[in-house]
């Protein structure tokens, strides 16, 4: 594609800035999302400057020639409920989250040992367009669930309680409630308000000029919060649930100042160390963290494959696999010591530079500094928080969207008349469209990582099969 600015090209400050807080507002949502299903006193604002951290740390690795931005992984979601889980204090799991997250980055390190001194041509033949391609598409399509689910979805909650029947050891039924918090606003009034944001963006894009189509993101966003707001104000004074959209009580209560993991971790390492349990907890840490590292590193390759066919610059090659593996598993590390949430690289952020055609660096860079001073400026926190639901639904339609395209158009070239690249790629998306995933214990290979690594093995099957009829039809030439 056209970029409007290339890597290391820099935009204009004012420029520069909305462009910053644009890639802010696309990762924002996920970035937070992770330390929120966590709980146990876990800081959003923590999570969002060891992201911040943590891809300053990647830009330095990568010597600043790759435009991506690490936020929070979804993919270690049950290894951190298992480092609470496996604690015998809050604190001894603060501490299980760090030591987690640096298992997971030193996978990186020794997968970027091996590149260094074996190169990635391996990785180009096990992984070509065919594979490739289909599967960056699925990383957006199997988003495309969050992004419709967001779209009905307002901020405004209250709590709900359900009666559950269960069964006890005896097989005796006894009833139980359960509390889950449940929007208030109609889904049609979030739609409403996603969709403004949703087309705000398309319009900026297709027909705005060139500084509309640099900043459709911020625009839209805007336009969505706009008319949540309108919709927040009647409700509230027509004291209608229906239609209060925006949660502005959030300002009400806000965090002034993040609760950073290691503040509370090495106590946590006394509590075992009293308790006995330091290497049993050790080796469960280890047990939860190691395979979805591996698991995160086929994505870590999809995203990286991605980007570089949207800048026209193969980043496996320059800076280099070794550099960008070397980048996230650092800062994956360091982002944990301060938020608790190991990082990966952003499809959110890919799909910003793809549809605003902005993939310079500075930007990125000026991103993560952003979210780092963010996280001290509590009023600017809580308003990123207040952006409803459906609003950032809207938006993820076009950015998940985007990521799908990206994957298709890598297999422009492929001919699928040959049924050999034909089941490849039907394999994948397949797999990937219908979510399979697998668990082991706590372990689960995510929904990309299986179709990546079937589509692998069909590949090799296919390949194998056509080199073996290849060498017949040569050796049968040579005789006649």
């Amino acid at each position: 594609m056209k970029l409007v600015y290339n890597v290391n090209e820099k935009p204009p400050v004012g420029k520069l800035i909305i462009s910053a807080l644009q890639q802010l507002l696309a990762i924002l949502a996920a970035t937070i999302a992770v330390p929120a299903i966590i709980g146990n006193g876990m800081s959003a604002s923590a999570a969002l400057l060891g992201a911040g951290v943590g891809t300053i740390i990647y830009q330095l690795f990568t010597k600043f020639k790759s435009p991506v931005f690490l936020g929070s992984s979804f993919a270690f979601l049950g290894s951190m409920a298992t480092a609470f889980a496996g604690a015998i204090s809050i604190s001894a799991g603060y501490f299980g989250l760090i030591l987690g997250a640096v298992f997971a980055g030193l996978v990186y390190v020794v997968i970027a040992i091996i590149v260094k001194y074996v190169g990635v041509n391996w990785i180009n033949k096990l992984m070509p367009a065919v594979v490739i391609g289909p599967t960056v598409a699925i990383i957006g399509l199997s988003l495309a669930g969050n992004a419709v689910g967001d779209l009905l979805k307002g901020s405004v909650t209250t709590m709900v309680d359900n009666l559950v029947v269960s069964f006890n050891d005896f097989n005796i039924p006894f009833i139980d409630v359960e509390s889950s918090a449940v929007p208030t606003a109609s889904p049609y009034v979030a739609i409403i308000c996603g969709l403004v944001a949703l087309f705000t963006i398309i319009i900026c894009s297709v027909y705005g000029k060139k500084n509309a189509k640099l900043f459709p993101f911020v625009i839209g966003i805007v336009a969505g919060y706009a008319v949540a707001s309108i919709f927040t104000l009647i409700g509230t004074l027509a004291e209608n649930p229906a239609l209060m959209v925006i949660d502005f009580a959030k300002f009400k209560n806000m965090q002034w100042l993040p609760d950073f993991t290691f503040v509370t971790a090495f106590s946590g390492i006394s509590d075992l160390v009293e308790s006995g349990s330091f290497w049993s907890y050790m080796a469960t840490i280890a047990v939860a963290y190691l395979p979805v590292a591996f698991v995160v590193f086929a994505e870590h390759i999809a995203d990286h494959k991605n980007l570089s066919t949207i800048i026209d610059k193969d980043l496996l090659t320059e800076p280099g696999l070794d550099r960008t593996l070397l980048g996230d598993g650092v800062g994956s590390m360091v982002g944990a010591f301060f938020g608790g949430c190991p990082n990966t690289t952003y499809g959110e952020s890919v799909g910003c530079v793809a549809i605003t055609g902005n993939a310079s660096v500075r930007t990125i860079t000026l991103t993560a500094i952003i979210a780092i001073a963010a996280a001290f400026v509590a009023p600017f926190v809580t308003f990123l928080a207040t952006i409803p639901s459906c609003v950032m639904g809207g938006v993820c339609i076009a950015l998940y969207g985007f990521i799908a395209c990206s994957g298709l158009k890598m297999i422009q070239k492929v001919d699928l008349n040959d049924n050999a690249n034909l089941f490849v790629v039907c394999v994948i998306l397949i797999c990937g469209v219908g979510g399979l995933s697998i668990s082991f214990g706590k372990v689960t290979i995510t929904t990309v990582a299986c179709s990546l690594i079937l589509g692998i093995l069909v590949n090799l099957v296919v390949n194998k099969g056509r080199q073996k009829v290849e060498n017949k039809n040569e050796k049968d030439s040579t005789a006649a």
